[in-house]
């Protein structure tokens, strides 16, 4: 018989273990050892069965059990130490406490989903688990973040796979009085609600649930609440599921409603209020809407508060392709804004220009969330380098007039969460070179280049460690496969061979992540003779695991899986390689430390980041991989190889394919093996060891997602406060005023002289030029441009490369025709063709680049056909 309704029974723990309570509502516990292995000792069975979740754990301890521990002393010293321990984490001051420089008082940290653990499934894929991190590392620094985003009953799709290799998708609905939350009350008792206000006089209605991520408050809007309607209900139902207008309900409400949210928490707990806000991808690009509305609401018309909320935002872009972001038609945001819906005092068509991909090819029918986040923020940046260059092309189209490399987007390469990724055998292999609290502090501050004490490892300790990680992996394989294959329906007489799959001795290669097309799951499958070749070699076989799923509306990437999952089930290589479905947090941590080569080979440079690579790095695995995100900014020989790309531009898909291919067999069969396999005198591994030492001691504190939380500090949230607090509603006014005025101004700014103290075609090193210029400035005076020379090498079309700019300075009245004269020196620091030019860009102390406005006005044709441009 089926319930009528369900009610979830809480345990009423004995007196003595009450901070039982408050350890398993902290979700520290995900990353702190002690913690987890106190929970472990209430009872090793349930935790197993558990999934290593404390609530659920405590929700099914026997009353006996509770009794006989609430008198075990033992027991009861360890719980108030670590108890002890997360009252001083949460209270004591850390790496952000400790810094001089005024730093925000608070920020706010938008994203769509958030992988924090197994336990509270609200992630996807990377930008999920980088969210996750972010606000772990922040809580490890001490960095006073509010996380902000939505609570998905059904979080996101498990995977099983049928008998024929199909993926399958299940969405177990998930109860949040069953998960490590609390709802957010009012002083009354009854629940903080924020609302929406929809078409047709319809609400959305949601309540907060609180997530305590170690010091860290993560917001979670729920939608599922009585007062709203059956279809309102079902708007935080999926993570990224429903069509268009399902979709843009879920952004507005982690956006409006997010900003609503905080708001609501801040005052009901005294926290202070973000100064800045971090906008983690398109998807919460609205909050920036609703920020607007409230200095409205305050006073500012629409230009100054646009100006006061982008001086106070940081957007960062994880995407490097068009068909990743977010669009939706013009007509639907309309209709979903303005007088008979939300922020009715707001006009829809300034909204609506935010979104406008008013740029060559774009569509202007289109409201593009990114294009909107980028207007709507004052510093923004990619994930790492080669992706900041990637989006500065891909945008270049709002900053018209201006080369990529000054489109004003930054980038800081992503880092991954040590103490979440790293195996409990590595840390205590680190604990004992110099100490649990050090290595502790090592992974989770970042702050150090290298990890010395790496190096006074003894080598046959690295190699034990490297094999008793890999024999974890085998038995955590076996089970998940077995599980697997009992869901394709296979009965227990069928497969005893999975008592065989896998060796620890044999070199292990893992691959596990999303699988759109560009990761190219199945570009090991491009000669299966040869593939099959490596898995059977007689002397230096490689066994292979891998995991990954596809989005449920791309069957695209479903085929991709089946067919990988046909060529692991045949009987020749199926002990050789496996598919493991469902992959999660949970997997991903046995994954990353048991494998000996970690392999990524997107198509580059489509890979943003990828950080799946970083985590198994922090574990003693070497990277085999393109040459695309964080890899092309760190990769060494010593840490790993580099699939070589042939990305030139008359190569096509399926050439490019085959010739990547067949990199990776030779990478695999001429260096990687014998690399593995070859002993030294002592026999081990002599070469492949001191890359495992290299990995772990010189990109090991490059990778860590402190290192990135402190650069979000010193380079975006600090200089963003600054610029908040210096936006007060005066100086807003004034700054949009005058962005209003230069623009009108602008088509009357030109550059009409140029001439240099130097006419011949070539001078020395060390020569410095007397430059003069004479500008028109279109009504507007020199304290609102900046007028540049612009110098460097040249290439063959005369094109400026690796460019130094130099500010030049008004000499003297303007003419009678109202023409300024500016001079200054150029000074020829480099030898070769040398090339300059001059530029005006808008200069006012309040912008963060000058290249904000999108204006630059540059010399005509024949003012450089005058000027004698180059130095050969």
């Amino acid at each position: 018989m089926k319930a009528i309704r369900r009610f979830t029974v809480r345990p009423v723990l004995p007196e003595p273990l009450r901070p039982l309570s408050d350890l398993a509502r902290n979700l520290r516990w995900s990353w702190h050892t002690g913690t987890r292995d106190l929970f472990r000792s209430v009872d090793p069975e349930r935790w197993a069965a558990a999934g290593c979740d404390p609530v659920r754990l405590l929700g099914g301890v026997a009353t006996e059990r509770l009794a006989e521990l609430a008198g075990d002393r033992d027991f009861l010293d360890r719980l108030d130490a670590v108890a002890g321990d997360l009252d001083a984490y949460m209270t004591g001051d850390r790496w952000y406490q400790a810094q001089t420089d005024r730093l925000p008082a608070a920020i706010a940290y938008f994203s769509p989903e958030f992988g924090i653990t197994a336990a509270l499934p609200q992630y996807s894929g990377g930008l999920g688990i980088l969210a996750g991190d972010h606000l772990k590392a922040a809580s490890d620094l001490g960095v006073p973040l509010i996380g902000v985003g939505l609570l998905y009953r059904h979080g996101y799709f498990r995977q099983s796979l049928s008998r024929d290799g199909w993926q399958q998708e299940h969405y177990p609905v998930l109860d949040p009085h069953e998960l490590p939350l609390d709802q957010l009350k009012q002083p009354d008792g009854t629940p903080a609600l924020i609302t929406l206000a929809l078409p047709g006089d319809r609400s959305l209605r949601a309540r907060i649930w609180l997530a305590q991520v170690g010091r860290i408050p993560l917001l979670l809007l729920d939608s599922d609440v009585e007062e709203n309607d059956p279809g309102e209900r079902g708007v935080t139902d999926r993570l990224y599921g429903g069509g268009s207008e399902h979709r843009l309900l879920q952004e507005m409400l982690l956006g409006i409603g997010g900003v609503r949210a905080v708001r609501v928490y801040c005052e009901l707990t005294g926290h202070p209020a973000p100064e800045v806000f971090h906008t983690n991808e398109g998807h919460a690009g609205f909050l920036g809407l609703e920020r607007i509305a409230e200095l409205r609401a305050g006073g500012l018309d629409f230009d100054a508060a646009l100006e006061a909320v982008r001086a106070g935002t940081v957007f960062t872009t994880h995407t490097p392709v068009p068909a990743g972001i977010d669009r939706f038609d013009r007509a639907l945001v309309a209709r979903h804004f303005g007088p008979h819906a939300e922020l009715p005092g707001m006009e829809v068509d300034r909204i609506l220009r935010l979104g406008m991909e008013s740029y060559p090819g774009g569509e202007p029918t289109l409201f593009n969330m990114a294009v909107m986040g980028l207007r709507l923020a004052q510093r923004a940046n990619g994930v790492s380098l080669l992706h900041g260059h990637v989006s500065r092309e891909m945008f270049a189209g709002l900053w018209p007039g201006f080369d990529p490399e000054e489109v004003p987007i930054t980038s800081v390469t992503n880092g991954v969460h040590a103490p979440t990724w790293v195996a409990p055998e590595v840390f205590r292999l680190g604990a004992r070179q110099i100490g649990a609290q050090r290595t502790e502090e090592a992974l989770s501050v970042g702050d150090s280049d290298r990890w010395d004490s790496v190096a006074d490892i003894a080598d046959q300790d690295i190699w034990e460690l490297r094999r008793s990680l890999r024999e974890l992996l085998v038995l955590e394989v076996r089970e998940r496969l077995r599980a697997s294959w009992r869901q394709r329906g296979a009965g227990t007489a069928e497969l005893g061979w999975i008592d065989g799959v896998l060796d620890p001795d044999v070199l292990t290669i893992g691959f596990a992540r999303r699988v759109p097309s560009y990761k190219r799951l199945t570009l090991m499958l491009r000669d299966r003779d040869r593939l099959t070749d490596l898995l059977l070699h007689p002397e230096r076989p490689v066994q292979i695991v891998v995991a990954g799923k596809a989005h449920p509306a791309d069957d695209g990437g479903k085929r991709l899986i089946q067919e990988l999952v046909r060529f692991a089930d045949d009987p020749r290589v199926r002990h050789r390689i496996v598919f493991l479905p469902d992959y999660g947090m949970a997997m991903a941590q046995k994954l990353y430390p048991g494998c000996d080569i970690w392999l990524n080979n997107p198509l580059r440079p489509l890979e943003a980041c990828g950080t799946s690579g970083m985590k198994a790095a922090l574990n003693g695995c070497l990277n085999l991989s393109v040459l695309d995100g964080w890899w092309d900014e760190w990769f060494q020989p010593d840490f790993g190889w580099a699939v070589p790309t042939a990305d030139g531009a008359g190569t096509d898909p399926d050439r490019r394919d085959a010739i990547e291919a067949a990199a990776l067999y030779d990478l695999l069969e001429q260096r990687i093996t014998p690399c593995f396999y070859d002993r030294g005198r002592g026999g081990l591994p002599d070469r492949w060891i001191e890359m495992v030492r290299r990995t772990l001691g010189l990109l090991g504190p490059k990778v860590l997602a402190g290192r990135m939380v402190r650069e979000y500090v010193e380079r975006l949230y600090a200089p963003a406060a600054h610029a908040h607090r210096a936006m007060d509603p005066d100086s807003a006014r004034s700054l949009a005023e005058w962005k209003a005025r230069v623009r009108a101004a602008w088509h009357g700014v030109t550059v009409d002289h140029v001439e240099t103290s130097v006419t011949e075609a070539t001078a020395e090193l060390g020569t410095t030029l007397g430059l003069r210029v004479r500008v028109g400035l279109g009504g507007l005076k020199p304290e609102d441009v900046e007028v540049q020379a612009v110098s460097g090498r040249v290439d063959g079309e005369d094109r400026i490369t690796d460019a130094t700019t130099v500010p030049l300075k008004p000499v003297g009245a303007p003419d009678p025709e109202g023409r300024w004269v500016y001079e200054g020196p150029l000074a020829l620091d480099r030898t070769g063709p040398f090339g300059y030019t001059v530029r005006i860009l808008p200069g006012h102390r309040l912008l963060a680049s000058g290249a904000e406005l999108g204006l630059v006005a540059v010399p005509s044709e024949d003012v450089v056909e005058a000027a004698g441009l180059l130095m050969r």
